[in-house]
């Protein structure tokens, strides 16, 4: 009786149980969805960072843009023009080292006191004429040998050939001398290139 009594307490408190509505459950996440929920929050956020750091530099930026390179459209002032591209010196002379000494050849003798004229071969290769205020000036080398230049005559073209001579006398002393002299423009500016005259006094 007692057997029967306590299976029939078990069967009746199993059948309250399943019969009885259960508490809802949550449903079980789905983790693929919140990843990528999650990415596309980040990729937002680091968008929404560089569109405003742009607009912060554009806003704060006193630069002003970049330009086209300058070109040049007139030629250089003062002591240049331009030349086939190239930079070409206002004044500047070059020479044939064969045919720049006219007269008085290197190691020439003269006696002591002598008078003589020594004279250049040279070309104005410069971008400007030579005219009237330019002339020899002694380059300070050595021994001046009392030289007086002569001055220029005329007007010297660009690509032109000129003789600049100067007035010498022979040091007193035997011994070889040499002088350096260099043109100059009006302005009392020497030239780059220098000649030279070197003598033997007996």
């Amino acid at each position: 009786m007692k057997l029967k009594l306590a299976l029939f307490i078990l069967v009746s408190v199993l059948l309250a149980t399943a019969c009885s509505p259960s508490a809802p459950q949550a449903p079980t996440p789905d983790v693929v969805i919140i990843r990528t929920s999650a990415a596309k929050t980040v990729v937002s956020e680091i968008t929404l960072t560089a569109a405003a750091s742009t607009a912060t530099a554009s806003a704060t930026s006193t630069e002003a843009p970049p330009t086209e390179t300058p070109t040049l459209e007139t030629p250089l002032a003062l002591d240049a023009t331009i030349a086939s591209g190239t930079a070409v010196l206002c004044d500047h002379l070059t020479f044939n080292p064969a045919t720049v000494d006219v007269n008085i050849p290197d190691n020439s003798e003269m006696t002591a006191g002598q008078q003589f004229v020594k004279t250049w071969k040279v070309k104005n290769d410069g971008g400007c004429a030579w005219g009237a205020g330019y002339g020899m000036i002694y380059a300070g080398y050595t021994d001046r040998m009392s030289g007086q230049p002569t001055p220029l005559t005329g007007v010297v073209a660009v690509g032109q050939e000129v003789d600049l001579s100067v007035n010498f006398k022979a040091p007193t002393k035997a011994g070889e001398y040499v002088s350096a002299w260099q043109l100059a423009n009006d302005k009392g500016i020497p030239f780059p290139k220098v000649v030279f005259v070197k003598i033997v006094v007996k």
